[in-house]
């Protein structure tokens, strides 16, 4: 998939939303690969109760992680496939 660069402070702060519109949160920063760059997850803060539906990874301090791989678009806000999530 061919994506658009972004700079990272556009991502921080967007809302994340699924394909069918249910809202999960807010990108609070992103996890990378150091040797490679590639992109592992989004972290996100404010998370909704509806995230609690969803099996997600947590780091160490409970915050919760979407796959980077989930993500389908990003523009107004980030948009994931809930299918992605599980």
């Amino acid at each position: 998939m061919q994506t658009e660069k972004k700079p990272f402070h556009s991502l921080v702060g967007k809302m994340i939303v699924t394909k069918e519109g249910k809202r999960l949160g807010f990108v609070k920063d992103i996890t990378f690969e150091t040797k490679s760059g590639e992109l592992i997850n989004i972290v996100v803060k404010d998370s909704t109760l509806y995230t609690k539906n969803l099996n997600l990874e947590r780091t160490p301090s409970s915050e919760l992680l979407i796959p980077y791989n989930a993500i389908i678009a990003i523009g107004d806000f980030v948009i994931v496939s809930e299918e992605d999530l599980n």
